[in-house]
């Protein structure tokens, strides 16, 4: 069943192209390349397998979380040598930054505002600068901090661990399925890097230790066993470990976002048609829990649009707790997401996971062998501050 109505189909927004690099531990394999150099080749690669004429770009979003601010939009186009004509806008939406980069991207064109984007995001918490407060009075030591604040503390701001913990306590989520689910991501992710699934998607990034181009963190050699003798790491008698939780990381995604009427001038054929997406709230405290509201927004908004009839779900894997607790409450088997591995094995770019997600979708969608037109995907991500974040695609053909 489709669900591609657009009152005018030549504006249609379309996913034409989606390359992500290789996804690093932080401080590891990418631990000297700046953002703009992660999102850079990127680019390049996009234009290079498009044709695209550079100055047809009308804007680059690209999103970000724990970078230093500043416009990386603007400095990785112009790091791409893109003409400087063409614009550029950071997106925070903290880890659901890169999949909101490429929904206003694909807003844009759905409004006839523009028909070519660039979009995605980008982390390297290898090179972040450090964050100080400003004493408040003079002769105070400056106090360093993590992240920035995403609610206020009379409502509760916990860190993104204790609000795992506080969603495995709330939703009855043992140890045993976060070890259980951990294991499976790792096991898919292992089997389908084995088999090549992820080097088409992949541009590799030059260092000066050589070429990377392989994901860094999907471990083969992991077991229940393993998994099951780690710590809690956040609370002392907790559930949430190193384990079922996704490390942290270094990594970059874009796609290229056009109208469907400028697709066909270009004999593309076939794309990944943006339909629909929504965004809600919850309790911070809970923030894992986000999808579960934006997904049921989006469910009544798209009243022909049944789960159970998704051919393919990428749910960003930040802890095995949360994404166990929202699919439960969505009624979705855990076997139906993220069949190729998540971001516990992969890892979890935090600016860069949302389009990661659209890039696994365009891959099992699109880029397949096996595609079939009107295939549906979902992208969904849960983000610090209680936000959760739903987006609805559909393969097509174009010409």
């Amino acid at each position: 069943m489709s669900y591609a109505y657009q009152p005018d189909e030549d504006w249609q927004p379309v996913v034409v192209a989606a390359y992500r690099t290789p996804i690093g531990r932080a401080f590891r394999s990418l631990s000297t390349v700046t953002a703009e150099d992660l999102a850079a080749p990127i680019i390049r690669r996009i234009i290079a397998e498009t044709g695209i004429a550079p100055d047809a770009i009308d804007d680059v979003l690209i999103g970000n979380a724990a970078g230093g601010g500043g416009n990386i939009g603007r400095l990785a186009a112009l790091s791409a040598g893109l003409p400087m004509a063409v614009p550029g806008v950071a997106v925070d939406r903290q880890c659901g930054s890169g999949l909101e980069a490429i929904i206003l991207a694909a807003r844009l064109v759905q409004a006839k505002a523009g028909a070519c984007y660039l979009a995605g995001g980008v982390e390297s918490v290898s090179t972040a600068p450090w964050r100080v407060e400003r004493p408040k009075t003079n002769g105070d030591v400056p106090r360093f901090y993590g992240r920035a604040q995403f609610s206020p503390e009379t409502i509760g701001d916990p860190e993104m661990g204790v609000a795992a913990e506080n969603v495995a306590r709330a939703f009855a989520i043992s140890r045993q399925r976060q070890d259980e689910f951990a294991l499976r991501s790792h096991r898919l992710a292992v089997t389908a890097a084995e088999a090549g699934l992820f080097q088409p998607e992949i541009v590799e990034i030059a260092t000066a230790s050589g070429l990377v181009d392989r994901d860094e963190c999907p471990r083969p050699t992991t077991s229940i066993e393993a998994l099951a003798n780690l710590r809690p790491v956040f609370l002392a008698d907790g559930s949430v470990t190193a384990g079922n939780a996704c490390p942290v990381n270094d990594g970059a995604c874009l796609v290229l976002v056009m109208s469907r009427g400028m697709a066909r001038s270009l004999g593309i054929e076939k794309g990944l048609a943006f339909i629909d997406s929504a965004a809600a709230g919850v309790d911070p405290n809970l923030l894992g829990i986000g999808p579960v509201a934006s997904t049921a927004k989006l469910l009544q908004r798209q009243p022909g649009l049944s789960l159970a009839g998704v051919d393919a779900i990428e749910f960003n894997e930040a802890f095995a707790a949360q994404v166990l607790a929202s699919l439960d409450q969505l009624d979705i088997s855990a076997d139906a997401v993220n069949r190729e591995g998540g971001a516990i094995a992969l890892g979890h770019p935090f600016g860069a996971s949302g389009a990661i997600l659209v890039t696994r979708l365009y891959s099992q969608l699109v880029r397949s062998h096996g595609w079939s037109p009107a295939a549906t995907g979902l992208a969904m991500i849960g983000i610090g501050g209680g936000i959760g974040l739903t987006a609805l695609f559909e393969a097509v053909r174009l010409s």
